[in-house]
């Protein structure tokens, strides 16, 4: 049976008993400001390997690192100039740096997939003071079975997870809804290899350089999220929909009704009001709502390319991927 505690009735029950199952070698799933994360001791062999067991992810798809200050940082990884004024700027938030791994470092190979570099943010919320607490940092990838839709509450881990964790630690709905903007510094050159809830204008604005964006045909896999499909419901996905088909739920942005609504099985919106970051919150809710109706295919409306946009069509495009085992 899986164990649920409220941070914000119980916060030093929460920490107390995340550390004792962290100790223990099991995956404990944790509250962050993107989604709610999969989280094990990331210097423990047989701790990452329940992580991977349980998501039942690609072990190729490596693991991103979760510190909790950056003392904690400096033991495992090496910043160039701009990665450090990247993490002064943005830490505690939804930015992940792809950095060199210090030799010796600790960190289990299983974390990084074998890579030499690692993934690492310093998440805020209550997962940043049970690493504290912990003294230890922990991988942790989303909170779900290997690419299906990432959880932003304790319910949506437990729906999926619950009968092979142990503990889930609830601090309500994800603040973002995203998972971290994921950048990896080259030189004098800033690369994108996930957008996420930090807005890459941010980015550029803070170090005045362009950031390049990924080429992802055939692309090498250096930070997860880079899986051609992925975050993907039962149903098939529809994108850029002008209309909607007997039968299909609509997820759509902006309060604009669209053809043939009301024939749909569910019409959602993710933000009325045409709130970018409204409807980053809503994206992996409202997405896991379409699927529950047993519509075979959730269409999705146009979403604006410019800031969080960005990231939400990521999403949606590897939501959309071709794949098997769709409903339709």
């Amino acid at each position: 049976m899986t164990l649920i505690i409220d941070t914000r009735t119980e916060p030093e029950r929460a920490l107390t008993a995340a550390c004792e199952t962290l100790a223990r070698g099991l995956p404990v799933a944790i509250p962050t400001e993107t989604v709610y994360g999969l989280a094990a001791d990331a210097t423990s062999p047989d701790a990452i390997s329940r992580i991977y067991e349980m998501k039942g992810r690609p072990r190729f798809n490596p693991l991103i690192l979760h510190i909790a200050d950056f003392d904690m940082a400096r033991r495992y990884v090496d910043f160039d100039p701009i990665s450090q004024k990247l993490a002064e700027a943005f830490w505690p938030g939804p930015l992940t740096l792809i950095l060199p791994m210090k030799p010796a470092s600790g960190v289990h190979p299983l974390a990084s997939a074998g890579l030499d570099t690692l993934g690492i943010r310093m998440p805020d919320g209550f997962s940043r003071s049970v690493i504290k607490r912990y003294g230890k940092p922990l991988a942790a990838p989303s909170a779900n079975t290997s690419g299906k839709i990432s959880p932003t509450s304790a319910q949506h881990v437990e729906a999926d997870l619950g009968g092979r964790l142990a503990l889930i630690l609830d601090a309500g709905p994800a603040d973002i809804g995203l998972e971290s903007t994921i950048i990896k510094v080259d030189g004098d050159e800033i690369r994108l290899l996930r957008p996420g809830g930090l807005d890459v204008a941010d980015i550029e604005k803070l170090t005045g350089k362009a950031v390049l964006r990924p080429e992802t045909a055939g692309a090498a896999i250096e930070a997860p999220g880079m899986l051609a499909s992925h975050y993907a419901p039962a149903a098939a996905v529809r994108l850029n929909a002008v209309d909607v088909k007997p039968g299909e739920v609509l997820i759509r942005f902006g309060g604009t009704a669209m053809p043939g609504e009301a024939n749909a099985a569910l019409v959602l919106d993710l933000s009325p009001s045409a709130n970018l970051r409204e409807a980053a919150a809503n994206l992996f809710a409202y997405m896991k709502r379409a699927d529950a109706s047993g519509a075979a295919t959730i269409a999705f409306g146009p979403i604006p390319s410019e800031g969080l946009g960005e990231a939400i069509i990521d999403r949606i495009e590897r939501a959309a991927a071709p794949r098997e085992g769709t409903r339709a």
